[in-house]
């Protein structure tokens, strides 16, 4: 079974993923998460979105592993687990920057259809539904209201201890929001078969209520 799940930032997919992967008991597959690390390999290396050589010459020696422990996805870069540093605010926009470009989404898409091939499996993020598991199973398009996703996200930074302005996380959202959707190379949008889901004003449990009842 290979399942799709994109929609826009902080719209909860992540969390809704996990939930039914353990439901499910399948692989669940953080896609995000692995353009986070990128993001954060770049930056820890001073290579910006405009050098395309560096860009290129980093992925041939990023050494990106994906782990499962205790059942839970981590993110390796050269040994080095950075599960946690890519959650930082500064990484988030980063990974929007990087993963418009054409050679980190081929490089990332790669590892994860591999992935996709070999297992059962949720993927979430931008375009899986309509580039990387095109013929997914099944597919979902989860969203939410900018200033509710907002919200959510300043809760799951303040819980880790991060100071935020949920005003501020907004309009960061609502511009990576224009930056996914208006990339040349496969933007973020709903799939033609995707089953949208507006989660503005339902609880996680009830999103993966939904979508469990479509699935069995």
């Amino acid at each position: 079974m290979k399942i799709a799940l994109d929609g826009p930032a902080g719209a909860g997919k992540s969390t809704v993923a996990k939930a039914l992967a353990q439901k499910l008991d399948i692989m669940y597959l953080d896609t995000g998460a692995m353009y986070r690390a990128v993001a954060l390999y770049m930056l820890d290396n001073g290579i910006s979105t405009d050098e395309q050589d560096k860009i290129e010459e980093a992925l041939e020696n990023i050494q990106l592993v994906v782990k499962y422990e205790n059942g839970a996805q981590k993110m390796y870069l050269k040994g080095e687990d950075v599960s946690l540093r890519i959650r930082e605010n500064a990484v988030s926009k980063a990974a929007s920057d990087f993963s418009a470009l054409q050679p980190v989404r081929v490089f990332l898409v790669k590892m994860q259809q591999e992935t996709a091939r070999q297992n059962d499996c949720v993927l979430d993020g931008r375009d899986i539904g309509t580039c990387v598991l095109p013929d997914a199973d099944f597919k979902f398009y989860l969203t939410a209201d900018s200033f509710e996703r907002a919200k959510r996200r300043a809760k799951e930074l303040t819980e880790k201890g991060q100071i935020v302005d949920v005003k501020k996380i907004q309009q960061e959202i609502e511009q990576r929001d224009y930056n996914d959707s208006h990339r040349d190379f496969s933007p973020l949008k709903q799939a033609e078969d995707a089953v949208l889901i507006d989660s503005t004003n339902m609880t996680v449990e009830e999103v993966i209520n939904y979508v469990i009842n479509i699935l069995l």
